[in-house]
């Protein structure tokens, strides 16, 4: 051992200090952000459990980002509450409806036109693309009230129409349509032309080639529209009218959200368990079809 280290071109094998303080601020800026994203979730988790007499007295203290171990048996009245009393329910479920007919329209309509441009030839495609980059920058707020008047003229805003008018706009992603076109140019040609070859039209390649071979960038898709569906408020409560007294609100449930807010009497552990129940779903959808996402992202040529 002594005769390597007496070796002219021996050097040591030690860490050196920079690289050692540099991976201590990474480590420590690392905990200092999960905790400021932590901690308002285990704030709301833990207040959705408690009574208000309890919240009143964790407030300003440790105990308020833990449950009430005292009163464990009482954890769940809130969630009972706000689902049996205030019926979120009913709002969760038309959200859930909502979106699953936004995600069938937006795979069918805004994957037949991704394909139409990455695939097809046709005059005025580049004016098209350089319109779809253009229009992905435009704020949508900008378009609220154009489209709202447009709806309106059209659909009338009638009881049945009014539904039609929350799906309709949330059928049509300029953004999706980009997402569809940078996967579809990642195909290989190679399938289209053996299906050609097979006797299939464009359609049948498009459902029966590009379809199943678009399994990341279907999942990519249908998770942004859950999501945008589910945390979408203001154009639904424009559109939407107000529930008349026993009748089946058409409202989704961030317009239940404020809607439950504002009643007289709610405690904070109610608030709190709405906002908890309301967050499942999209951390259950996210979690689930996370792999997919990533994999959407990489083949179509984008950064996260």
């Amino acid at each position: 051992m002594d005769e390597i280290k007496n070796l002219p071109n021996f050097r040591p094998n030690k860490t050196p200090v920079k690289k050692t303080v540099k991976e201590v601020i990474y480590y420590v800026v690392g905990i200092v952000l999960s905790l400021i994203f932590i901690l308002p979730i285990l704030y709301m988790l833990a207040t959705s459990t408690k009574s208000e007499s309890a919240y009143a007295e964790s407030v300003g203290t440790l105990s308020m980002f833990l449950p009430d171990f005292a009163n464990l048996g009482i954890a769940f009245d809130n969630y009972k509450s706000v689902l049996v009393n205030y019926d979120i329910w009913k709002y969760a479920l038309n959200s859930f409806i909502y979106a699953a007919i936004v995600i069938v329209l937006n795979i069918l309509i805004n994957g037949l036109a991704g394909y139409a441009m990455a695939k097809l030839t046709f005059p005025g495609k580049k004016l098209l693309s350089f319109m779809i980059i253009f229009l992905i920058v435009v704020p949508v707020e900008t378009s609220i009230i154009p489209l709202y008047s447009i709806v309106k003229i059209m659909l009338g805003l009638k009881q049945e129409m009014s539904v039609i008018g929350v799906i309709l706009p949330a059928a049509i992603s300029i953004f999706n349509i980009f997402l569809f076109m940078q996967f579809f140019q990642n195909i290989p040609k190679e399938y289209e032309e053996a299906a050609r070859m097979d006797g299939a039209n464009t359609l049948d390649v498009f459902f029966k080639v590009i379809m199943p071979l678009s399994k990341p960038i279907l999942a990519t898709v249908a998770v942004f529209c859950f999501i945008g569906v589910w945390n979408d408020y203001l154009w639904p409560s424009m559109i939407l009218p107000a529930a008349d007294d026993g009748s089946w609100s058409l409202l989704p449930i961030q317009t239940a959200l404020i809607t439950i807010k504002s009643i007289e009497g709610i405690t904070t552990g109610e608030i709190m368990a709405s906002l908890v129940i309301t967050s499942i779903p999209i951390f259950v959808t996210y979690v689930a079809a996370q792999k997919y996402i990533v994999q959407g992202f990489g083949t179509s040529g984008l950064k996260m």
